[in-house]
């Protein structure tokens, strides 16, 4: 086992043992496979860097390489893709440790023969690690305590080359076994570039989810810096309120060519929002709700729910109107009331007629105390002629109630 410390800058030595370069930096492959494999050496020899393949190497220790051939390729280095050097795209560079939930800087690479070929197998991201670095070669002891993060839990690496795209998508997976929340939280740690990057890398639904615990100023300058039409496919993944709150806070051409580009159903929802003002019931509420007729039993409801292709994250209350395709609300009905309910009772005999509702054109702060006053996870929102336009759930609401400072401690209820 090596560190990468104690190679860097030791001497290549030719078949006759004879010193004719130095190690500049190490070379790996960046892929599918966990543990990176070494592809060669990065060699100087009089301010010329030029690859040493692997198989060329016949022995790398503390004390350097050593050629197996005595043929030497001096035409200039030049990275290929998917190829990543640990002395300059890795160390000293921040990485996401997926295990950990955390975010590290690489202080030291670990490096262990397998005895097919040389793999990177972790990060040293201990004060030893760097500490290692300071001092001269063999000077430090190998006996101090250290912190090596397995290489496997490596979820995404921040560097400054265009071969990042490759080690990200050997990361999404790793990502995506954190939860959105950790995510987001995770990635706002990052550069913004790197923050654009780590979203980039996950799936459409992962990386709306990521999103939307962000803040509207970090989701639009996000999805400005990605391709239009990756951009507007997580667009589409977004809850519709949230869809606009980012194009509002987007370039006004910006916003209406990622808006052009979504599909017509999730456009046309995001569309019935655009209208409101942001400080109104109708500006804060989304259009992801369930309505059921009145005359429907409970048993057909809840038949009608499992056979539903999508559901609204927010599922707690169902709303009755007054006929199929109607939006003229009725009632209110809990998710636990109508599971509780016989299966052959009417909607109407088990809603609530009775209840609480906001107009679109309520102010935004009236409808948060209401959802507050009332402790209800939704309030629906009604139009001047009782339909309903859409709801506004709790998390919503709490943004508005809580100081700034206390937002983002706040869990979404409904991710």
């Amino acid at each position: 086992m090596l560190y990468l410390s104690q190679i860097l800058g030791r001497p290549i030595y030719d078949l006759r043992n004879e010193k004719i370069a130095s190690i500049r930096d190490i070379l790996v492959k960046y892929g599918s496979e966990e543990y990176p494999p070494v592809v060669g050496l990065v060699a100087r020899l009089r301010r010329r860097n030029f690859f040493i393949s692997r198989k060329s190497i016949s022995e790398l220790s503390l004390h350097g390489a050593k050629m197996s051939s005595a043929k030497l390729d001096l035409t200039p280095f030049e990275r290929r893709e998917g190829e990543v050097l640990l002395g300059k795209d890795v160390l000293d560079n921040q990485l996401i440790d997926v295990d950990g939930k955390r975010v590290v800087r690489v202080n030291d690479v670990q490096l262990i023969d397998t005895g097919e070929s040389w793999r990177v197998t972790g990060a040293d991201v201990s004060l030893q690690g760097f500490v290692r670095r300071l001092m001269p070669k063999g000077f430090y002891g190998t006996d101090r305590p250290v912190e090596v993060l397995d290489w496997a839990d490596v979820g995404y690496l921040a560097t400054d080359t265009a071969t990042v795209t490759v080690q990200l998508k050997s990361s999404k997976d790793k990502l995506s076994r954190l939860h959105p929340v950790e995510i987001a939280q995770l990635a706002e740690t990052l550069s913004p570039i790197h923050r654009t990057e780590v979203v980039e890398s996950l799936d459409d639904e992962t990386a709306a989810d990521t999103l939307e615990e962000m803040s509207t100023e970090a989701q639009a300058r996000i999805l400005e810096e990605m391709d239009e039409e990756r951009a507007a496919d997580i667009l589409e993944e977004m809850s519709p309120d949230d869809a606009v709150d980012v194009l509002d806070e987007m370039d006004e051409e910006k916003a209406q060519e990622l808006f052009d580009l979504m599909e017509d159903e999730e456009k046309a929802d995001v569309a019935e929002l655009m209208p409101y003002a942001s400080d109104t019931a109708g500006g804060l509420m989304t259009t992801e709700f369930v309505v059921f007729p009145r005359w429907l039993t409970v048993g057909e409801t809840i038949a009608r729910l499992r056979e539903m292709a999508e559901t609204p994250n927010m599922i707690y209350y169902l709303y009755v109107v007054e006929e199929e395709g109607s939006w003229k609300i009725s009632g209110v009905i809990s998710l636990r009331s109508l599971i509780l309910a016989d299966p052959t009772s009417r909607l109407d005999d088990v809603m609530r007629s009775e209840f609480r509702f906001a107009h679109t054109s309520e102010s935004a702060e009236e409808v948060a105390q209401t959802i507050s006053e009332y402790n209800l996870l939704a309030l629906p929102v009604l139009d001047d002629e009782g339909e309903i336009a859409g709801i506004v759930t709790v998390d919503d609401a709490m943004e508005i109630l809580l100081p700034k400072n206390l937002q983002r401690r706040l869990p979404r209820l409904f991710g």
